[in-house]
């Protein structure tokens, strides 16, 4: 076998190695952020959050990746994070990512993520409603159900065995944990940085225990501070979320000072860096290491950069060029080049926000071969080989200005082909995904704003109302897509001076950024504009009304379903969504009414079918739902929630091992669906198999943990098979996640009875009595444990 050579470095790793070696100057920041690792946490020196502030292209991004390869030398698991992820959940990803490609993967945050990306985007699919049958009508009405705030679960909500409905709204708890836990089941997908963040705290804690360090950097703080800016100081706030660390250190890096308010009390944790230009003698250290010493071209290149180390690296490429006083900043970029061609090729390719070998072929198709290659060596470029080149801002922005302004036929021309050719990459990316996904999947997406960039950058008016009908799509699909779409009408606006692309993103970023994963102000926004048809105002308001249901607002929800399908009464979406709004408030008759409209206009449309079958099993036609769950599921196979739901309709009538055999195929669909192990383990648990009950149930735990449902489900398995202490164990968790879990406390009653303690089941049965007075069930064993002598309430 022929020896094991040393292992061939990338060319990532050779460029990057290059761009080290020519990093110079910072020496005084690089020692400060060195020092601090040989400084403990408890020692008042060290300091846990770093900030870098500075002007564009004053070398921010720079020193922060020698931060980030000084701490990986110092052992520590690092992350680094810029303003690609426009919000926490993004954020977490990457770093969940970062970490995992380091050997220390995440797995509980990931977990989280991916149900919670999952609900986000179905939530309009399968809202939730709890469980409006006649049995529990009046619970709904007593505010004991939560309308369209469970996303995903939504359409098993319902799904409860007769011995559950007998238990009237007690008994419903069983599944959600009364109203907290509904609530407490909505918050991942309203609220998803409360629940993601202490588990992201936690799995930090977990980690920070096998290594020296864990380390975060944010990159362009500037742009992403009015999302994480909050976030960052309830992070460091103590009990807020949990402990962190004491071996993390936290890098932030930005054009301006922190907030004085929030980050006021925070001063012995902080280490502010401002970063000045660089100083006479860094420039000339820089020059000297690219080879410049005639003093005259030094001399030139001091007085032109102002020492902005990126203006310092490109001018250095031909410091002899600078005879003509009069030349441009950009004559100054390009001058190391005499082809006029490849210094135009180099001017075209400014015009895309990322490059790679194709795009650079689109944008300048009359180059010579080798410009991509050139591109890349140039110092302004960053990202090089990565497939995400780019121009930095500093040398990009005049850059954009000369082209727009030198020739605006050739301007427009050059953004129609970008256009086109992101066009064709969108085109392909959406093969084999479905519509309503479209915004979930990230190769699809920025290929769909990247052409929609170039188009707004070749015809800002003509292409905004298709700007616009793009933002409802993404609104509908994932909150998180449509802060994209919204910053790239705002980077559109400032690239070609557009006030009215300019103010229009700055707005829509506001109102997504104020209202977290909330788009209803982003779509009254929308509503207001003009440029809108009566179809596109349908859509967005169809599209506000399911923000408003996941939000709990079902009259507000019904008010837009209801503009919606006054404005375009051919719109089968706004029937079917308000068709679910009405099921929820048990309003059957009116929901089949329009669930009959809705199939009318799009008879194809399974979603309509399924949801009719919901309604029919929530009214209790078992029978009818089964048909027509039957029909929806043959209509689209690959929807988990008509098999899951035809489980619950077949449990409830009594077929276990069909219902069994759904669960199955559901969870082979959606491995992650957690609501559906629940109801498989209680399946399980009734036809005997106790092992594959609890299974299930530590799966559905090790999926979104601390759920009151899930413990107390265990509970009833223990107390199926005789482990009454256990029972009773598994009970108390559940009520301590919930104490207004009145099933819980019904249930661990009888568990108390077994082990011969009647007074404590007692006291169980009345405080479940005392939260839920018509909770008949508990009423029956109260009487039933003191001969009928009479009872709570």
């Amino acid at each position: 076998m022929p020896p094991t050579g040393p292992r061939r470095l990338s060319l990532q790793e050779i460029v990057d190695g290059h761009r080290r070696a020519a990093f110079v100057g910072r020496e005084d920041e690089l020692a400060l952020f060195r020092a601090n690792f040989e400084v403990p946490p408890e020692d008042p020196r060290h300091r846990f959050v770093f900030h870098v502030r500075g002007n564009a292209g004053v070398g921010k991004t720079s020193l922060v990746r020698e931060w980030e390869r000084a701490a990986r030398e110092s052992g520590a698991l690092a992350a680094w994070v810029d303003d690609a992820a426009e919000s926490i959940p993004e954020v977490l990803a990457s770093v969940a990512a970062q970490f995992a490609g380091q050997g220390h993967p995440l797995k509980a945050l990931d977990r989280l993520l991916t149900t919670y990306r999952r609900q986000l985007h179905e939530t309009t699919a399968v809202p939730a409603d709890g469980e409006p049958s006649p049995g529990a009508l009046a619970a709904s009405q007593a505010g004991l159900m939560v309308a369209g705030t469970i996303p995903v679960l939504g359409a098993l909500a319902g799904g409860l065995d007769p011995a559950t409905v007998a238990r009237g709204a007690g008994g419903l708890r069983a599944v959600f944990g009364g109203r907290a836990r509904q609530e407490e089941e909505a918050r991942l997908s309203a609220e998803p940085v409360q629940v993601l963040t202490p588990v992201f705290v936690a799995e930090l804690e977990r980690v920070a225990d096998t290594v020296p360090w864990v380390t975060l950097f944010l990159d362009t703080y500037e742009r992403t501070a009015p999302v994480l800016d909050g976030w960052l100081t309830d992070l460091l706030t103590p009990h807020r979320y949990g402990n962190l660390p004491a071996n993390l250190v936290l890098t932030l890096a930005g054009q301006r000072r922190l907030d004085p308010v929030r980050w006021s009390g925070y001063g012995r944790l902080l280490a502010d860096v401002p970063l000045a230009p660089f100083t006479e003698r860094e420039s000339r250290r820089l020059l000297t290491g690219r080879g410049v010493l005639d003093e005259t071209a030094v001399r030139e290149v001091l007085r032109l950069s102002g020492g902005l180390p990126v203006l310092v690296s490109t001018l250095a490429a031909n410091p002899g060029a600078f005879e003509d006083a009069n030349a441009t900043a950009v004559e100054r970029f390009l001058a190391a080049e005499s082809d006029p061609g490849r210094r135009a090729a180099a001017l075209a390719c400014a015009l895309p926000r990322r490059l790679d070998e194709d795009l650079v072929a689109v944008a300048a198709p009359d180059a010579g071969p080798g410009l991509h290659d050139w591109l890349n060596e140039l110092p302004f470029v960053a990202g090089r080989y990565t497939g995400r080149a780019r121009y930095h801002d500093v040398v990009r922005a005049p850059m954009l200005r000369l082209e727009r302004t030198a020739s605006p036929r050739r301007w427009a021309e050059a953004h129609e082909r970008l256009a086109g050719a992101f066009a064709d990459r969108r085109d392909r990316a959406a093969e084999g995904v479905a519509p309503d996904r479209l915004w979930i999947e990230e190769p699809w997406r920025e290929a769909a704003l990247d052409a929609l960039y170039h188009r707004l950058c070749a015809h800002p008016r003509s292409a905004l109302p298709d700007a616009l009908r793009a933002g409802i799509d993404a609104c509908g699909q994932d909150p998180v897509a449509a802060r994209h779409w919204a910053r790239t009408l705002a980077e559109a606006g400032e690239d070609t001076d557009s006030a009215v692309l300019r103010d229009w993103g700055r707005d829509l970023l506001t109102a997504l950024t104020d209202h977290g994963p909330r788009v209803a102000a982003a779509l009254g926004l929308l509503l207001t504009r003009a440029e809108l048809t009566d179809t596109d105002r349908a859509a967005a308001l169809v599209t506000r009304a399911w923000d408003h249901y996941r939000a709990g607002g079902a009259e507000a929800a019904l008010s837009d379903h209801g503009r919606a399908v006054a404005m375009d009464p051919r719109n089968a979406r706004a029937f079917q969504g308000r068709a679910v709004v009405l099921r929820a408030l048990g309003r059957y008759e009116e929901a089949l009414a329009d669930l009959d409209r809705a199939e009318g206009l799009a008879p194809d449309w399974a979603r309509s079918v399924r949801e009719r079958g919901e309604t029919y099993r929530r009214m209790g036609r078992l029978e009818e739902a089964l048909t027509v769950l039957d029909r929806a599921h043959a209509m689209d196979p690959a929807d988990a929630v008509p098999l899951g739901s035809r489980g619950l309709v077949r449990h409830r009538l009594g077929r276990h091992e069909e219902a069994l055999d759904d669960f199955d195929r559901a969870i082979a669909l959606r491995p992650e669906y957690r609501w559906a192990l629940v109801r498989r383990a209680r399946v399980r648990s009734v036809l005997g198999d106790h092992v594959g009950a609890l299974a299930d149930l530590d799966r559905a735990e090790e999926l979104v943990p601390g759920r009151a449902g899930t413990a107390g489900e265990r509970g009833e398995v223990y107390r199926a098979t005789g482990r009454h202490e256990e029972a009773v164990a598994e009970y108390g968790r559940a009520l301590a996640l919930d104490p207004d879990y009145a099933w819980a406390l019904g249930s661990r009653a009888l568990a108390y009875e077994q082990l011969g303690r009647t007074r404590d089941a007692l006291a169980d049965l009345d405080r479940a009595l005392e939260i839920d007075p018509q909770y008949a069930w508990a009423r029956e064993q109260r009487n039933r444990l003191t001969g009928g002598t009479g009872g709570t309430g």
